[in-house]
């Protein structure tokens, strides 16, 4: 156990080194190298910051009005014979929008419920396997200039519902 504790502590360093390392033995000027990928991944940023502040400007105005306590009330007749609980139902609507929104929804959830607690552990499930679909599909069809989607919006919401049914099942088990 000692030596994974040490091997997660030292994998980073390690990596830095090794980066370092490889780039000064095959004479690349490894500060130049940085600075030009800090400056690409800036201009990448500038890119997509409107989109970023879009979705999270809509998602607190969702959550500071209301709006997804009343879905979830609603949302809850039709989840709870399913066994997923209305107090997840904002989370599962969110993270599809805004991963960091949506863990503003779980750290609530923890701090009610408890991080061990049945809604702890179906909503830590949920997290990991589902994806932020609206995000993600705006942000990179964005960026490689995507015209047609296709079926990725369909694809990623079946997905998505396996993997909320999936955290569901699993968090019984546990």
């Amino acid at each position: 156990m000692k030596i994974l504790l040490f091997l997660s502590e030292a994998m980073i360093p390690l990596l830095i080194f090794s980066i370092v390392g490889y780039g000064l033995l095959n004479h690349h000027h490894v500060y130049d190298d940085f600075i030009k990928g800090a400056k690409d991944g800036f201009h990448t940023v500038i890119g997509i910051m409107p989109t970023l502040i879009g979705l999270m400007v809509g998602v607190g105005i969702l959550r500071a009005s209301g709006f997804l306590d009343f879905l979830s009330s609603v949302l809850g007749v039709v989840t709870e014979p399913l066994h997923f609980p209305a107090e997840l139902v904002p989370v599962s609507i969110v993270k599809m929008f805004s991963s960091s929104a949506a863990t503003g929804l779980v750290i609530d959830i923890f701090k009610e419920y408890g991080p061990d607690s049945y809604f702890g552990t179906i909503t830590s499930i949920m997290m990991s396997c589902t994806e932020t679909i609206f995000y993600t599909m705006s942000i990179y069809f964005m960026t490689a200039k995507v015209q047609k989607t296709r079926y990725t919006l369909a694809g990623a919401l079946f997905t998505t519902l396996i993997g909320t049914i999936a955290s569901v099942i699993l968090a019984q088990f546990m």
